[in-house]
């Protein structure tokens, strides 16, 4: 899970934002473990120390050192973490900590591909958004991609072994990037 930004239009990292009492970076990571994810890794930035203090235990936390470059950063870093593991996971979910509508309905309908050529992508009415599958096979040309805060979309767009998956029946995609976006999800 993707948790380094700083969060200025949110006033503070997001990871630290709270909805319903419960910060989003653990909620994000609940979501995740109840969705079938394992092992679970994070990858901090902006006040790391304050939010690997808030992460649960049997979570790995990465902290990107370039984190302010943008999501493709902290994809960078989170992939050669899951590169390091014994035994090295077969895909990596990648799912970002802003995402509060994201179900491990929606979760557990991507990772069922799970394989170390897979290339999925949740579509919420046919249209692309987050959690996305990426089987080892293509950790390197995401990685080389990755840069700014487009992520892995460089690598993923146009791709042919990139398949959709419909969540739109399971989640909602809009991520928060104000304290007004989040308040939408209060007590769903």
């Amino acid at each position: 899970m993707l948790a380094a930004g700083a969060g200025r239009r949110m006033g503070g990292p997001k990871a630290l934002v709270e909805l319903d009492g419960e910060p989003l970076v653990r909620r994000a990571l609940r979501v995740l473990a109840a969705g079938g994810c394992e092992p679970l890794v994070v990858v901090l930035g902006a006040a790391a120390a304050e939010v690997a203090g808030i992460v649960p235990s049997g979570v790995t936390v990465i902290v990107a050192e370039d984190w302010a470059e943008g999501m493709g950063a902290s994809l960078r870093a989170g992939l050669a973490a899951l590169e390091a593991l014994s035994p090295v996971p077969d895909a990596a979910l990648i799912h970002l900590v802003d995402l509060p509508g994201v179900t491990a309905a929606a979760v557990a309908r991507l990772g069922a591909g799970s394989a170390p050529d897979v290339l999925l992508r949740a579509a919420y009415d046919g249209k692309p958004a987050h959690p996305v599958l990426i089987g080892r096979s293509h950790w390197s040309g995401a990685r080389a991609t990755a840069t700014g805060d487009a992520g892995a979309r460089a690598y993923l767009a146009g791709h042919p072994d990139l398949a959709l998956v419909e969540c739109g029946d399971l989640a909602d995609p809009d991520d928060v990037d104000t304290p007004e976006q989040l308040a939408r999800y209060r007590s769903r």
